[in-house]
């Protein structure tokens, strides 16, 4: 009978949890597209997400964050943020929860906590005019870009997708983009509605317009007879990377400002949360987001060499294949990137390590760097080995890198792991640049040489980073507390 007892007990706690995950869900949608308050769950985002997933998430802030919150606190908390006047703005519930639980004897009642925590979040006193963006080139970063972009619709819009260049927009071509944008063999179907309109050469996304322009060249396009004005380009196409070359795209009537998915040359090469900070937005009108792996290790590179001074080091990528490798053996103008992707695993160069010292330039001539291609679609490592100036160890080192994940200035680049089983296919679709596997760090006896291991999804998760920088050089970030 105690075992029934137990189990009974058991199994209505979790009732009343998922019905309070589910009161949570229905304000975080409320808040999203009445007040264009999005809420994040200690970095973790709350929308499309289930019920379950929501609970998960309460466990690992007991296990990871070490703040303890209930799903009946937050959703209480969600459920007072739906009655003030807030501006646009994304907010750390886990956070505030967490805070309410330490402080509530401080206040009288949970709307006086809030106004306190967010003060100057008024609807009057912060406006953000959304900024138009045209995706140039529809390749496997563009339609994630174009996922992200089209998340952001209601009231605290940031960036609004107005038109996507191809080469060609013939019937044929809009309907394959759109097949291509529904389904994705990696991260799944489009959680949304894409409808093509041949006739007028755009498509419905969740209700958005979306322009599709067939150019072949940047300089070929009036985005203003599309209502398009003070545009940012965002070039994933990968064939200009040059001041020059993307200099193109500001010749065309409605472009303010050109973005570019990759390395670039005499153009600010730009790490969101690492060197964006002191960028004249005002007077540039051409960047770079750098690499996937140069947003990956740059982050966990700047955290350890503000604590420990870096030597020297040495970063080797374990990567997933790409579209510029071939599926059976064939030509290729590089070496071995010629093999068969699908079957070999590649060593081929790297530009990661040089690339991080123009975002780090105090680790100019200390590193070296290489790669291996892996059979794989999606989902890489950097494994990272430091000599440092300072003694450390696993655990020291571990709590500097998870304090900069949790508390410091990298809460939307490095997630901190501490799952034991960790394995590539399970950082797909981290948000965070950098996935910290905090199990795998060795430290030698001396405790001056340290390898640390770094997972990254070298597409959505440097997408993300995209978009962070797309709205800083746009003038459109919202609010935030987290």
């Amino acid at each position: 009978m105690e075992t029934k007892v137990s189990y009974e007990t058991e199994l209505n706690t979790h009732i009343q949890c998922e019905r309070a995950a589910v009161k949570l869900q229905n304000n975080v949608g409320k808040l999203l597209y009445d007040k264009g308050i999005e809420l994040v769950f200690f970095r973790h985002h709350l929308t499309d997400i289930t019920i379950s997933e929501i609970l998960n998430l309460h466990e690992y802030a007991k296990k990871v964050v070490n703040c303890p919150v209930d799903v009946f606190t937050t959703s209480e908390i969600a459920e007072s943020l739906c009655g003030l006047d807030l501006a646009p703005a994304k907010l750390d519930i886990g956070k505030l929860s967490y805070e309410w639980l330490q402080e509530k004897k401080e206040y009288n009642s949970k709307k006086e906590f809030i106004n306190q925590k967010l003060n100057g979040f008024d609807e009057l006193s912060h406006s953000v005019e959304p900024r138009d963006v045209v995706l140039y080139g529809f390749g496997r970063i563009g339609r994630l870009a174009a996922r992200e972009l089209i998340k952001q619709a209601g009231k605290g819009q940031q960036l609004r997708l107005r038109a996507i260049v191809t080469r060609s927009n013939s019937d044929d071509t809009i309907i394959k983009r759109a097949a291509l944008l529904k389904n994705d063999s990696v991260h799944g179907a489009f959680k949304g509605s894409v409808i093509e309109d041949l006739e007028n050469k755009t498509l419905l996304i969740n209700g958005q317009i979306v322009q599709m322009i067939s150019a072949n060249k940047p300089e070929d396009v009036n985005y203003t007879e599309y209502g398009i004005n003070n545009a940012l380009v965002i070039d994933n196409t990968g064939v200009y990377t040059t001041k020059e070359e993307l200099g193109r795209h500001l010749k065309s009537k409605g472009v303010s400002k050109v973005l570019l998915t990759a390395p670039g040359k005499e153009i600010p090469n730009i790490v969101y949360g690492i060197n964006h900070f002191d960028l004249d937005v005002e007077n540039l009108n051409i960047y770079s987001a750098a690499s996937c792996t140069t947003n990956a290790i740059s982050p966990i590179l700047k955290t350890v060499n503000d604590s420990f001074n870096v030597v020297k080091g040495h970063i080797e990528t374990v990567h997933a294949y790409t579209n510029d490798q071939n599926l059976l053996d064939n030509m290729h103008k590089k070496p071995r990137r010629g093999r068969s992707a699908a079957i070999n695993m590649v060593i081929t160069s790297t530009g990661a390590g040089k690339a991080v010292t123009k975002v780090i330039p105090s680790l100019k001539d200390k590193l070296t760097a290489n790669a291996v291609r892996v059979p794989t679609p999606n989902g890489s490592l950097a494994i990272i080995s430091l000599e440092l100036d300072k003694q450390t160890s696993i655990e020291s080192i571990n709590a500097v890198i998870k304090n900069a994940a949790l508390k410091g200035d990298m809460v939307n680049q490095i997630y901190y792991s501490i799952d034991p089983e960790l394995v590539s296919n399970d950082i797909i679709g981290n948000t965070c640049c950098a996935v910290f596997d905090s199990n795998a760090t060795l430290v030698s006896n001396d405790g001056k040489n340290v390898v640390l291991y770094t997972w990254y999804d070298n597409e959505f998760g440097y997408t993300k980073q995209v978009i962070r920088l797309a709205k800083y050089i746009s003038g459109v970030r919202r609010l935030h507390y987290y």
